[in-house]
């Protein structure tokens, strides 16, 4: 696979993580359908996972937990007012889901994608609402919401091994 590629590839992830973090900042809690509300950057956080899987199909693992590092110090950088939360987050939910993709991706490479991105946007959620609001309330209508992007982030991995 191309170097355009990975960097691409990690570009992508790591705007993610600033998506996230901006749109939290400028909108605050939307709707995301269905009677649910979330934190604006759902999405970008949601599809973050997904590429991360991605970046360790064309880039390693080494180069992957680099990333995660870069993603967690991106987080308390763009929004300072929920910095601990959001790179606390960031971090433990991205080491949980490169936990389960690792070992999973060989064998079950879409039961990989799809288990390490629930995992991850569970982790994920209950932190950062419990660190940001002190509260777990909506981690349901969070998780769901990250979840969106599973269908996205399997496409996307599909792809990416495919090209390899």
């Amino acid at each position: 696979m191309s170097g355009a590629t990975r960097i691409t590839l990690i570009a992508g992830y790591l705007a993610c993580i600033v998506g996230a973090n901006a749109a939290l900042s400028r909108w605050g809690f939307v709707s995301i359908g269905f009677g649910l509300t979330a934190p604006a950057g759902v999405y970008f956080a949601g599809l973050a996972f997904g590429l991360r899987d991605a970046v360790q199909e064309v880039a390693g693992r080494a180069t992957t937990a680099g990333a995660i590092v870069v993603g967690a110090a991106l987080s308390w950088w763009i929004e300072p007012s929920f910095a601990v939360a959001s790179g606390s987050a960031f971090l433990l939910s991205e080491l949980a889901d490169f936990a389960i993709y690792t070992p999973l991706r060989e064998r079950r490479w879409v039961a990989a994608v799809v288990a390490s991105n629930v995992v991850g946007s569970v982790v994920d959620s209950l932190l950062f609402l419990s660190i940001a609001f002190n509260t777990t309330g909506g981690w349901v209508d969070l998780t769901i919401g990250k979840v969106y992007m599973i269908a996205p982030a399997v496409a996307i991995v599909w792809f990416v091994r495919r090209r390899r």
